[in-house]
């Protein structure tokens, strides 16, 4: 499925204002099934909701959610968009299952830039290195925090670029909140 939509872009001359805000699933249970159908164990499903939350205290409205589909991202999302005022249109995607950091900005390129701010909902090392990768500059200590802390379950990364999604590449974002919720 492309994330793309057919309508126009922006009728701005002026290059666009985006966020991508990275969510790892929450805590994931090792119950006798195959890895794309593993469910949150108890600690997610506690942990999902506060990232929701918190999410929802950060003022940004998702126009677009792309979401991995395993068990344990779409139960994830399920608990955090429940907290959220507006739910965004939401796209499960195979192709963010194990997912390479390449393959992850080439989803990223397909997004119509009508979508302003998107939250990707997916899994490690992908998340974290997606992260890293798109991070050129970063406020404060947040980037040194979140390589420190290794992106556990149900943390998210928040980065802001100009530009198209096209545009989206290696040093692109600055990175603008970092959270984990066992911190």
């Amino acid at each position: 499925m492309s994330v793309a939509t057919t309508s126009g872009g922006a009728a701005s001359g002026s290059p666009e204002s985006r966020r991508i805000v990275l969510l790892r699933h929450a805590k994931a249970d090792w119950p006798e099934v195959s890895d794309h159908e593993r469910p949150l164990a108890d600690r997610g499903r506690k942990d999902a909701p506060v990232a929701g939350r918190r999410l929802a205290g950060s003022g940004i409205s998702f126009d677009l959610a792309l979401c991995s589909s395993a068990a344990r991202t779409r139960e994830t999302w399920k608990l955090a968009v429940a907290e959220l005022p507006h739910r965004p249109r939401t796209v499960y995607e195979e192709r963010m299952y194990e997912a390479s950091l390449g393959e992850l900005i080439a989803l990223l390129n397909e997004v119509s830039d009508e979508v302003r701010d998107i939250v990707l909902i997916g899994h490690n090392p992908g998340m974290h290195a997606l992260a890293d990768a798109l991070t050129g500059q970063a406020e404060g200590d947040l980037l040194a925090r979140m390589n420190r802390s290794g992106f556990p379950t149900a943390a998210f990364a928040v980065l802001g670029f100009t530009g198209s999604w096209k545009s989206v590449e290696h040093g692109v974002g600055t990175l603008t909140d970092f959270w984990t919720p066992h911190s």
